[in-house]
């Protein structure tokens, strides 16, 4: 039998889930909600219950919440959330630079440096910008007109990924895979009509190395799922 794999850190990928994460909607009230029902001191054991979107704090959007037929969280395979993970660094290039579009022109770069990102592999873009997390008005970054601004994946480097990597998952430290001023989210309608998942409000990616690590993707089960919240763990070499 073949050695087990030997990893010597374990690295959280996930933001806390709570009422004060920046939300896409960026109502004051917060979308998240908690209610204590049980109580350690009156009934012996503590408990509560939870109200929250779908798409909140660090989550998995599903193929079916862009793409009509495709699988909703409880029907994406179990392979697919244990995968090899390729993490692309444009910290600098995205710094100062809030509209900045990862391109393909990133990923011949990463791989020049690295060697070619592994088939089937999960690929995350560390953009810097989960350092404004703690601050929701900066990590939206909207506009007078209301358009968000930050980093996303270019239409063409999704494609890139998808049909020439084989990707099974895109994933980004942003509230979107898409760019925030893109109002059409045409990376997302993309991917999910090709069966691939999103990831997003990915935390700590700086902490990783680009390559040789191996990601555990823990969705919510929800049936019938548009998306879910997400716990990510990255297994570092």
């Amino acid at each position: 039998m073949p050695e087990p794999i030997a990893y010597h850190s374990v690295v959280d990928l996930t933001h806390s889930l709570n009422d004060h994460s920046p939300s896409w909607e960026g109502t004051a009230e917060s979308p998240f909600h908690t209610k204590e029902t049980e109580t350690l001191d009156r009934d012996g054991y503590y408990a509560r219950v939870i109200t929250t979107p779908e798409h909140y704090g660090t989550h998995l959007d599903a193929p079916a919440h862009f793409a009509r037929g495709m699988w909703t969280v409880e029907q994406i395979p179990a392979e697919r959330l244990v995968r090899p993970m390729a993490v692309l660094n444009v910290r600098n290039k995205a710094s100062g630079h809030p509209d900045y579009e990862i391109s393909v022109a990133d990923i011949a770069e990463w791989e020049g440096q690295n060697g070619q990102i592994p088939s089937g592999a999960v690929v995350m873009v560390y953009t810097g910008w989960d350092e404004r997390w703690n601050t929701p008005l900066a990590y939206r970054n909207a506009g007078s007109d209301g358009t968000l601004h930050f980093p996303g994946y270019s239409l063409e480097a999704a494609q890139f990924l998808v049909k020439t990597r084989s990707a099974v998952a895109l994933g980004i430290d942003t509230l979107s895979i898409d760019p925030g001023a893109e109002k059409e989210f045409p990376v997302h309608h993309f991917t999910a009509k090709a069966s691939v998942y999103q990831l997003e409000n990915v935390a700590n990616l700086s902490l990783v190395p680009p390559t040789g690590t191996t990601v555990i993707v823990g969705p919510m089960k929800l049936e019938n799922g548009s998306g879910g919240p997400v716990r990510l763990l990255a297994l570092v070499k």
